[in-house]
């Protein structure tokens, strides 16, 4: 097994962390690994993106010009990688902010309203482990108990009161991610 993800979307939604959950989660199931940000100087508001890959067998280079799985957090990030994930792949975007939504017609496309479902439970902290759950139900690539395991490693300990919410937000996640289907263009 071996995923090439890139998450992208503003700084302060929570992308580098969620790459570096996945990415220790990974790691603590004796996975090889890769976890690599790119943000700008603005950090939150601005654009930031990761790629990490997890693999069973050792990964060569953590460059990728092209995905396995796209998660899409705002239209610039959709406008810039939704043609970099490879076909048959998936791609899988919040409806909140996304004013042209994917229409590709060879890879699959998943919404997940992590946004409005956060916000809506007064959860707006466990945004991006919405999202994770969301990925976990289309793409298993680490158990929910690592990921936990990775939330008690990661976060500072006068925050583990929060994991129980956290580990909430996943199943919901997984529980509110849907597939979109698109309509063959017509000439």
């Amino acid at each position: 097994m071996k995923e090439e993800i890139i998450i992208a979307g503003f700084g302060g939604q929570g992308v580098l962390s969620m790459g570096k959950i996945l990415a220790y989660s990974g790691l603590m199931e004796g996975k090889e690994v890769t976890w690599m940000p790119a943000y700008g100087p603005e950090q939150r508001g601005g654009t930031a993106n990761v790629t990490v890959i997890v693999s069973d067998d050792r990964i060569s280079s953590p460059i990728l010009s092209k995905y396995d799985t796209a998660i899409i957090l705002n239209q610039p990030s959709l406008d810039k990688f939704e043609s970099k994930v490879k076909p048959g792949g998936v791609l899988i975007y919040d409806g909140y902010g996304i004013t042209t939504p994917p229409t590709r017609q060879d890879i699959r496309i998943f919404r997940i309203d992590a946004m409005d479902e956060a916000n809506e439970r007064g959860m707006a902290k466990t945004f991006n482990m919405i999202v994770l759950g969301g990925l976990l139900k289309i793409r298993p690539i680490v158990c929910i108990d690592s990921v936990i395991q990775a939330l008690r490693k990661t976060l500072p300990e006068r925050h583990h009161k929060l994991i129980p919410m956290n580990e909430k937000a996943i199943h919901i996640g997984m529980d509110i991610i849907a597939p979109v289907t698109t309509e063959p263009a017509t000439v």
